[in-house]
């Protein structure tokens, strides 16, 4: 018998990872789940993934993009946020989901498009994970060529960077040159639990026009 993925229940926190899943089968689920939707997922040669992340991963996650959109807008460079929008490749059979993701240098290339193909687009100039419960594929993001990915766990911020096809860790951001970019989001993250998020992220603004 054929199961239905509305049979499917994934708690959040716990992966749900499923077998030979042909690149049909996974449009058909993309498409099942539709656009708004809190599941990630994570595919590669046949495995999927299927996670729902923990409440405090999407508190996390908005806050740090939100950190990135002012120091962008401030800074007036130009970029197009595309969330955690599915970067896919049929021809390396690699798909996966950021939890947030910019293009900055390349931000011309696709104004105006609400999907991304990476067959035909260029990735993302920055991707960005966050892992409470879960790990980052980083051998997806590789694959995808995606040159800057910053990982978040609860303990501090961590940067990699695409060289030769694999990632090396980073004390900066080449988007963001001559900014302390992991003090920064570890201080302004630990600022939003003890203050909230309004004043913190307030206080992070002033910061950015007082120091760059």
């Amino acid at each position: 018998m054929l199961l239905k993925l509305q049979q499917i229940i994934v708690k959040p926190g716990q992966p749900m990872l499923l077998q030979d899943i042909s690149w049909q089968q996974l449009e058909n689920i993309l498409e099942e789940m539709g656009e708004k939707r809190a599941a990630r997922i994570s595919y590669s040669h046949g495995w999927l993934e299927i996670m729902v992340p923990l409440p405090e991963h999407e508190k996390d996650k908005e806050f740090i993009g939100d950190l990135v959109k002012i120091l962008l807008e401030i800074l007036q460079i130009y970029f197009e946020p595309f969330g955690s929008t599915t970067l896919k490749n049929e021809r390396m059979r690699q798909a996966v989901e950021p939890d947030t993701s910019f293009y900055i240098q390349n931000q011309a290339a696709i104004i105006g498009k609400n999907r991304i193909d990476l067959t035909i687009d260029p990735p993302p100039d920055l991707a960005i994970k966050i892992d409470i419960t879960s790990r980052t594929r980083f051998e997806n993001y590789e694959l995808l060529g995606v040159p800057e990915l910053w990982r978040y766990t609860q303990q501090s911020l961590e940067i990699y960077l695409l060289k030769e096809g694999k990632y090396i860790t980073s004390e900066s951001s080449p988007n963001f040159p001559d900014i302390p970019i992991v003090e920064l989001v570890n201080e302004y993250v630990q600022q939003c639990l003890t203050i909230g998020r309004s004043q913190a992220m307030r206080n992070f603004r002033d910061w950015v026009k007082n120091n760059l």
